[in-house]
């Protein structure tokens, strides 16, 4: 399908209408960006505001800061006549019916006659935002329900009306798949769509049932979260991270909308507590504080009976002892409050969930898509059922006496997933099977994988073939972390690599670098021949895969740090989702990249520059410094991505919106570079003279004084070893950079800097200075 948007107005420049605005300059669109008039003489300070908020983002909302030279500026007394020429309005003013329509009414006169409009909004039914316009223009409207941050959060629920018409949701939806990268989620037109009704929900029912059962806020938001596939803040840190106000606001906005008859009324009353809270200026992070807070720089946590603040405590143990695998069965199963927390809890969610098939969505697809592209859990509510069987679920409600939505009780014999014929199907309102449901050209690894059996498979990464005889590598311990596990998997596919390899998986990051736990225990037992062992055997991997006649694909997406990006520097070419983060980031901890990290960073700035004293400079600059790349764009600044220095993937990589085609634009690139696969020109190339090692060191000296500690020079004497030399000579071969790193790396292990460095990480996720 040709996508035919290529100007975006959004009015409102707002938190939602800013990330609007920036995700489509950020794809390449001119973007009109209008809001209220301001004061005579700052006609367009809001509108500004807007997009100074865009600029100033942390993490950023544009692609690259140059983007923001394609929003253009207004207001819409002044200026509403910008709209003119523009395919596609995005509506995101204050959620008021009136506001709204006086808007509609005001646009008509402007509108072509082709030009699709949308409204951002969370909760007013589309038929109440369309009431009064004309016909051609009500078949021209629907929903376009963002989350925030737009940017990194992926879901887009899109409502169409019984009047708006197939080719503009099909021309909204092409658009915001490739372009803006969205998970499109189909919604009927109810209150509250199926990402907030049921997100929210959910988060209301965690927090009604810990104050029922007295359990402390760390003990609820480690139930309701890692163990459950939900992200670590659970429901009182998630509260304070969006803010308590903002958490109220929405509460209330979906009890005044949803029927007397809804099971929110339940759990979603208003709240004494949390009403205090925001009385006492304690609103959530973006403050003093809500659930969690420091209170003369101690950590403290809200005592739920009393509202007292009282000292922050670590889970209980048996909670702690589930672990972080997604077990909701372990769960419910713990004694005491926290198995009861953990039933009532998923009894209410998952009931919830399965209330709304046949009213809301007929598949349960669409809703567990919503909680997993806009609540980043890592299940839906009709997968945990699935792990939990819906059977015995089925029968604990009943014998308590819980009402069980129709749906559920005629599924509790079978799965709502299941794989037939080699296909992923899914239980449909109707009780019949569905393939699920993707735009075409779309793969979602972690549904393909179910129906795939692995060649190679161990705790920590497996290898699949898919179509064509190509082996997909999948990495799958916490975090992605690479140990041997990883390295076996690694070097499975580079002896049995088929028709190629694509190195991919589906999770929220391609690998946090290589595991620290693992070396610290080596440390620990000063088993130095263990840790040479290791990187010996992870730069085997990645230079056979580097010397591979065959197509060699990294399809990676958010975090792509430390051993994760050595990985990829060592593929023929790489597919990268546009959220990607690249870096080497190991000086942070005080040691080096050794899996030839070091040697492809300073042999490409030397490609690049022709010059090793300047290669030396840069190589050691963004490597000590742990300089990482935001998007690939800026990371082919750094040499990661595309760098185009003669290095054998020049114009061979590619930015891929949304992340569910990486797998099929891998694919692709596999299939096209079958035939050219030409490694030549990589060596020899010079190291440095050592001269620049004192340059370097006394440079930082300079900049940063003490700051600039003792360690810093030896973590610094031993990175620059990797690529200088007292008596410079040309190297013929990647060994003898790969030797230099892993002696290096051993050197710096074997200092108790080092060793406080890592252990210091791994204790506060933070780097130390010592």
């Amino acid at each position: 399908m040709t996508i035919e948007i290529s100007k975006v107005c959004v009015i409102g420049a707002g938190t939602m209408g800013s990330g609007i605005a920036a995700a489509a300059a950020s794809a390449g669109q001119k973007v009109v960006l209008l809001d209220i008039a301001g004061p005579e003489g700052a006609r367009n300070a809001p509108a500004e505001r807007g997009l100074e908020r865009i600029r100033n983002s942390n993490p950023p909302l544009l692609l690259l800061e140059h983007d923001i030279n394609k929003i253009s500026l207004g207001n819409v007394e002044d200026d509403l006549a910008m709209i003119a020429d523009a395919d596609w309005i995005v509506e995101a003013v204050v959620e008021r019916l009136p506001v709204k329509q006086a808007l509609y009414r005001a646009m008509l006169p402007h509108l072509k006659a082709d030009a699709i409009i949308s409204s951002n909004t969370s909760t007013i039914p589309l038929a109440l935002l369309t009431e009064g316009l004309p016909e051609d223009v009500r078949k021209r409207f629907c929903i376009t329900h963002f989350f925030n941050p737009v940017r990194y959060m992926r879901l887009l629920e899109l409502v169409q009306g019984p009047e708006t018409s197939d080719e503009v949701i099909a021309r909204v939806g092409d658009y915001c798949d490739r372009l803006l990268g969205k998970g499109l989620v189909h919604c009927a037109d109810t209150p509250g769509f199926l990402g907030n009704r049921v997100g929210v929900f959910a988060m209301q029912a965690a927090i009604h049932e810990a104050v029922s059962l007295g359990l402390p806020i760390e003990d609820a938001d480690a139930i309701f979260g890692r163990p459950l596939g939900i992200p670590k803040t659970g429901a009182f840190a998630l509260y304070d991270l969006i803010g308590l106000d903002l958490m109220a606001d929405v509460v209330r906005s979906l009890r005044s909308i949803l029927p007397d008859s809804d099971p929110f009324h339940e759990v979603g009353a208003e709240n004494a507590l949390i009403n205090s809270q925001i009385e006492k200026g304690f609103n959530g992070n973006k403050g003093k504080g809500g659930f969690y807070a420091r209170i003369d720089g101690k950590p403290m946590a809200l005592d739920l009976a009393s509202g007292a603040w009282r000292p922050r405590q670590q889970p209980a143990k048996e909670i702690v002892a589930v672990g972080e695998a997604v077990d909701p069965a372990a769960l419910i199963a713990l004694d005491g409050k926290a198995g009861q927390f953990a039933w009532n809890v998923l009894a209410r969610v998952l009931t919830y969930s399965a209330g709304l098939i046949g009213e809301v969505s007929d598949s349960p697809q669409d809703i567990d898509d919503a909680m997993k592209l806009g609540y980043n859990w890592i299940e839906g509510p009709f997968e945990l059922l699935d792990r939990i069987g819906a059977g015995a679920f089925v029968a604990r409600l009943e014998a308590e006496g819980r009402p069980v939505p129709q749906f559920l009780k005629a599924a509790s014999n079978a799965s709502f997933y299941k794989v037939q014929a080699g296909q992923l199907l899914v239980r449909h309102a109707d009780g019949d099977y569905c393939a699920v449901s993707l735009p075409e050209g779309s793969v979602r690894f972690s549904m393909l994988r179910r129906t795939l059996q692995a060649d190679f498979e161990n705790e920590s990464a497996s290898v699949f073939t898919l179509e064509g005889g190509v082996r997909l590598v999948e990495f799958h311990s916490k975090a992605n972390a690479l140990d041997e596990k990883s390295v076996e998997a690694l070097d499975f596919a580079a002896e049995n690599p088929g028709n190629g390899v694509i190195i991919h998986n589906d999770a929220q990051h391609f690998s946090s670098g290589v595991n620290l736990n693992r070396f610290l225990t080596m440390i620990d037992a000063q088993d130095w021949v263990g840790i040479d062992q290791f990187l010996l055997g992870f730069q085997k991997a990645v230079h056979k895969l580097q010397k591979l006649k065959k197509p060699v694909v990294g399809a990676p997406t958010g975090l792509a740090l430390g051993g994760g990006l050595e990985v990829l520097l060592h593929c023929k070419s790489l597919m990268v989702h546009a959220n990607c983060v690249m870096g080497l980031v190991e000086p942070l901890v005080g040691v080096i990249p050794a899996g030839g990290g070091v040697k492809e960073t300073y042999r490409r700035w030397y490609k690049q520059t022709g010059d090793a004293g300047k290669a030396a400079i840069k190589t050691f600059d963004q490597i000590f410094d742990g300089v990482t790349g935001t998007s690939p764009s800026l990371s082919a600044r750094l040499g990661y991505f595309n760098s185009g220095v003669g290095d054998g993937v020049s114009g061979r990589d590619m930015i891929v919106a949304n992340r569910d085609r990486l797998v099929t634009a891998a694919l692709e690139r596999v299939a096209s570079l079958n035939h050219h696969l030409d490694e030549g020109g990589r060596w020899p190339v010079p190291l440095a003279p050592a001269e620049v090692v004192e340059t370097l060191i006394g440079a930082r000296q300079a900049l940063h004084g003490a700051g600039f500690t003792a360690h810093d020079e030896t973590v610094a004497r031993a990175l620059a070893s990797i690529f200088t030399d007292t008596k410079p000579f040309e190297v013929e071969s990647d060994w003898e950079f790969y030797d230099r790193e892993r002696a290096a790396f051993i050197s710096l292990a074997k200092t108790p800097e080092t060793r406080a460095r890592i252990a210091h990480m791994l204790a506060t996720g933070k780097p130390l200075r010592n």
